[in-house]
């Protein structure tokens, strides 16, 4: 699949889901879980995307966070609102994630900013670039090139569970806080990934997420020149139950941190 016309259909359908995020405000918010929120606009948005892919990708399947569908092969990978929790609030991080992914292997990734109307996309050997809807320019996506922890800017996610395990998720924190010029924390993880790509940040590691969280933002972080795996430094694949992504430069430093020696 090294051809840009799934990309370009990936690209096209993100965008029209972003469209549909500005255009509607929730009327009603369910709970997935005690925090977990889910609202009639991210349903919207999936069957939006469900719509566009089918009819332009029709033999590719998708695997939507509120539709599911299959898990392995080649198939869509899709995030229709992707920081919900900000999204009901009105506070501006939050985006539409695509990824196609084939196997264990994310092959595109489209990444959909409603709030600054742009659109993040890569391919596997083609590179990432970022386009600016408004200024109608495009641009190549490009890591940054800090080398060092106290000069990185980090930036991490609090998994649902945290009410359960937040001892755990603020030790981790902590060092952060201390190795690091600073942190961040969006609420949207698959923003948080594009925005690594960009170079706005310089690492980023989070639990607890799901293939449709991060599948779109490896693609992007790879192809823009970082490096992603898990917190032991192993190999990620599309639901892992973490992931650390870096400028490339930072990946030892930040492994190293998140694993303290106890020597």
């Amino acid at each position: 699949m090294r051809d840009l016309l799934p990309l370009e259909r990936a690209a096209e359908a993100a965008a029209s889901a972003a469209a549909l995020l500005l255009q509607r405000r929730p009327e009603r918010v369910d709970h997935k879980g005690a925090i977990d929120l889910v609202t009639e606009v991210d349903l919207a948005s999936e069957a939006r995307i469900r719509e566009l892919l089918g009819a332009s990708t029709p033999d590719i399947p998708v695997q939507g966070e509120e539709g599911g569908g299959v898990t392995t092969g080649l198939r869509w990978v899709v995030d229709p609102l992707d920081g919900t929790t900000n999204f009901v609030h009105d506070y501006p991080s939050y985006c539409v994630s695509i990824a196609l992914v084939d196997g264990d292997t994310p092959l595109i990734g489209c990444i959909a900013d409603p709030i600054r109307d742009r659109v993040y996309t890569a391919s596997i050997g083609n590179g990432a670039r970022l386009t600016d809807q408004r200024a109608r320019t495009t641009r190549p996506l490009r890591v940054s090139e800090v080398r060092t922890l106290n000069d990185a800017l980090g930036v991490t996610g609090f998994p649902y569970d945290r009410r359960d395990n937040a001892s755990f998720y603020l030790a981790f924190v902590e060092r952060a806080l201390m190795a690091s010029q600073a942190i961040r924390r969006s609420g949207s993880a698959a923003m948080d990934l594009a925005m690594l790509s960009a170079g706005t940040s310089d690492y980023f590691w989070e639990y607890g997420l799901k293939a449709w969280d991060t599948s779109g933002g490896v693609v992007l972080i790879q192809e823009a020149g970082g490096i992603v795996s898990r917190v032991d430094g192993s190999t990620h694949r599309p639901g892992a139950p973490e992931i650390v992504a870096t400028n490339g430069w930072l990946h030892e430093q930040v492994l190293a941190m998140l694993n303290p020696r106890t020597d």
